[in-house]
């Protein structure tokens, strides 16, 4: 039992809220961690309450009754993400960056912390309402952007594998057809990793056609697992309609093709706005 006077209070109880999002915590936890009167508790997460709403940082839900309690559900604002948007695709507009076969080196950016952070911030608070229960990707470039948003739905990862690695135990794997090249591909994922019946959040770092993503939506089949939603942090546009196997999703870049006279690439902001 910590005594704290209401400013460390305050300071202590919002840290443990984000730290725990997405968690309904009852007040009594926070009546017993500080020993404090359950009015207080209940004055201190209205002021946090007002602060996390007036800064857009999130939300914060109170439930009455026995059963009740308080849980944080971070947020990002739309208005707020342009601007990382913008300066992301500012980046991605080097012509340096395309590589053969349509794809784009964007490695350097998953190695920042700080900003795959705010991209699973963008992608949790983009599925906030969804009823998920893990997130899933294949590896190894959707690793850092997975993490980051399970942190923020306080959910946990399951990846997908390229070859089968005999210290996972049996395992299911099935091939895929890649959606832009046509060839085949396998992946895998234990019988372990996943629960029957789980609702999935795929994502990944980069999408042409969607055969990665359509290849992980089969392999959830194979558990009697259901998608609960697919982001992705860039998405290519130089596919037709008829190419893509993926209509329902949120993306946060789209790159097209590169101007042959400027050698310039179009990059714009993805329809995750059209979700917020």
């Amino acid at each position: 039992m910590k005594k704290l006077k209401r400013s460390a209070r305050l300071v202590e109880m919002t840290q443990y809220l984000t730290l725990n999002p997405h968690t309904l915590i009852p007040l009594t936890t926070f009546v017993e961690r500080y020993g404090a009167a359950k009015s207080s508790i209940s004055e201190d997460l209205a002021i946090i309450k007002e602060v996390c709403e007036g800064e857009e940082t999130g939300e914060l839900l109170t439930l009455a009754g026995a059963a009740g309690g308080v849980k944080y559900i971070p947020k990002y604002p739309p208005h707020k993400a342009l601007p990382l948007i913008e300066q992301i695709s500012e980046q991605l507009k080097q012509p340096d960056r395309m590589l053969p076969g349509g794809y784009y080196y964007i490695t350097d950016l998953l190695g920042q912390p700080g900003l795959m952070n705010d991209i699973g911030r963008m992608f949790a608070s983009a599925f906030a309402d969804a009823d998920i229960d893990c997130v899933m990707t294949v590896e190894t470039k959707g690793i850092p952007i997975a993490y980051a948003a399970a942190a923020h739905l306080n959910l946990p990862v399951v990846l997908v594998r390229r070859d089968h690695v005999v210290t996972e135990g049996s395992a299911v794997s099935i091939n895929y057809v890649s959606g832009s090249h046509k060839s085949i591909h396998t992946m895998t994922l234990a019988r372990r990793a996943l629960k029957e019946r789980s609702k999935v959040l795929l994502v990944d770092d980069f999408m042409r056609a969607g055969g990665t993503f359509k290849g992980m939506m089969d392999l959830l089949h194979e558990f009697d697992a259901t998608v609960a939603g697919v982001g992705v942090l860039v998405e290519s546009e130089d596919v037709t309609s008829e190419e893509r196997l993926l209509q329902d999703y949120v993306s946060l870049i789209r790159v097209g093709t590169v101007d042959s006279r400027t050698k310039q690439m179009s990059v714009k902001p993805g329809n995750y706005f059209d979700h917020m």
